[in-house]
């Protein structure tokens, strides 16, 4: 029995024996349905203050990720004459895409469409209003939910900046990324959390399980930026000359915000302080760790030293598998979820990048790409109804629950991530390279971004 079903059970009695119910019936009177009716809403209001409070942590929690986690980790990778660049990419997709959002960002993405996008219902939040929409979130005003996914679709452009970082135009950058959250993003989110949405995992075609953003967010990203180095090219002096990062404290300290700001990312996608929030919680923490353990021990072995930069990378890993997974499964698969993920996409960065030689300058792709698709089929092997009857009470979620089905889902799921990524950012990036063109000049790439895009630098070391 939920927390609310016994507080209703128990009404009556409240009422009855409440200082304000003694005060004003006569210990013979009858309960009246007006003193029931009233605590009831008193109910049902301290639920929703409850939630609502935590969805909104949540959302500046998932905010924190991008500015300064996600800018400072991406900020101290690079060469000290891209600092502010780098960082500055981070920052305009906090501006562009809450615009972005509120014009039709939003509506596309949890308007009723069809099973691939949204509709204009909500175009500049229309009809987004302080009463809940129980299509999505019972609980809490929906422009708490409005706003705690907006938070997701800031922080999903901004990971493919860490594949191309150190050489394309800020302006490129800001309309590749702007069209890229309305063409691509809006879609998948849609697809998967949206009424009525292709892969929704209550009620879509294909049901695919994401309980955070596994596919919307870290396979769409990640796939993206693969396909943006590529079409971009390596930076100048690429892999001859070494490009160490500049400021490993500044990572240190972004990768530490990250791991922070993730617990609203998973746990707040509970959409309430519940029980669930807790299980996503506990097995974000366990995941993030256990991949940190998993990368240095790969990386011991690989270099004989471990590294920070590998520990920090390894935690980032963790959080991106446990993603789509984290509402779904028990703590100790999440631990196993984790080592698994440390390990593989450490694998990814060592052998896979340097044997193709692609420039993913931050390896966008090799943690975030291949830590999101190996998360969302472990999905489908570790869910359970034990945390999470989606599907009915009693009902196989995943694979160790019986249904194997659910593996099938996930595979289609990844497919359509990879799939609406690889075209969309393709075409995408076709586009702009032909109306305003796309990388800096060698002469610009030399200088750094800060000082040849923003004419400052971020670091004055003649003061």
């Amino acid at each position: 029995m939920s927390n609310h079903a016994r507080l209703l059970s128990l009404l009556p009695a409240m009422v009855i024996f409440s200082p304000a119910a003694l005060a004003q019936t006569p210990a013979s009177a009858p309960v009246t349905q007006a003193q029931i009716s009233a605590l009831q809403q008193a109910v049902v209001n301290a639920q929703s203050a409850g939630d609502n409070a935590w969805m909104l942590v949540s959302a500046a929690l998932v905010l924190l990720m991008t500015g300064p986690g996600l800018a400072l980790f991406y900020g101290g990778l690079v060469r000290k004459k891209n600092i502010l660049g780098t960082m500055m990419q981070s920052f305009a997709m906090m501006g562009l895409v809450t615009i972005i959002w509120a014009i039709c960002g939003y509506s596309l993405a949890f308007g009723h469409g069809n099973a691939f996008v949204g509709g204009f219902e909500h175009l500049f939040l229309r009809g987004v209003t302080l009463t809940p929409n129980t299509d999505y979130a019972a609980t809490i005003p929906e422009q708490t939910y409005m706003v705690y996914q907006l938070m997701f679709a800031i922080i999903t452009p901004a990971l493919i900046t860490g594949a191309f970082a150190e050489r394309m135009k800020f302006s490129a950058m800001a309309v590749f990324l702007s069209l890229w959250s309305v063409f691509v993003y809006c879609p998948m989110a849609h697809m998967v959390w949206g009424v009525g949405g292709l892969l929704n995992s209550t009620g879509g075609h294909i049901p695919s399980l994401d309980f955070a953003g596994g596919t919307v967010v870290h396979v769409t990203s990640g796939v993206s930026a693969l396909v943006t180095c590529i079409f971009l090219g390596k930076r100048i002096g690429y892999p001859q000359t070494n490009m160490p990062p500049h400021s490993m404290v500044l990572s240190f300290i972004g990768a530490c915000l990250l791991w922070v700001g993730w617990f609203g990312f998973n746990a707040g996608s509970a959409l309430g302080a519940s029980p669930l929030a807790t299980s996503a919680f506990i097995n974000t923490h366990f995941a993030a760790a256990a991949a940190a353990l998993g990368w240095t021990i790969a990386e011991w072995i690989h270099n004989g030293k471990p590294t920070a930069l590998g520990a920090i990378s390894g935690a980032v890993a963790g959080l991106v598998a446990i993603t789509p997974a984290s509402g779904f499964v028990q703590p100790f698969p999440a631990l196993l979820i984790g080592l698994i993920a440390g390990a593989f996409c450490s694998f990814m960065v060592f052998e896979v990048k340097s044997r193709l030689r692609y420039d993913d300058s931050l390896d966008a792709f090799g943690v975030h790409g291949a830590g999101g698709t190996l998360g969302a089929l472990l999905t489908g092997l570790f869910a359970t109804s034990a945390i999470n009857s989606i599907y009915g009470k009693g009902v196989p979620t995943g694979a160790i629950d019986g249904h194997w089905g659910q593996e099938l889902n996930q595979l289609a799921g990844v497919g359509i991530a990879w799939s609406i990524s690889i075209v969309g950012t393709l075409v995408l990036l076709f586009v702009v390279d032909r109306v305003i063109g796309l990388r800096v000049s060698p002469e610009q790439e030399a200088e750094g971004l800060d000082l040849s895009q923003h004419g400052e630098e971020g670091y004055d070391l003649n003061s």
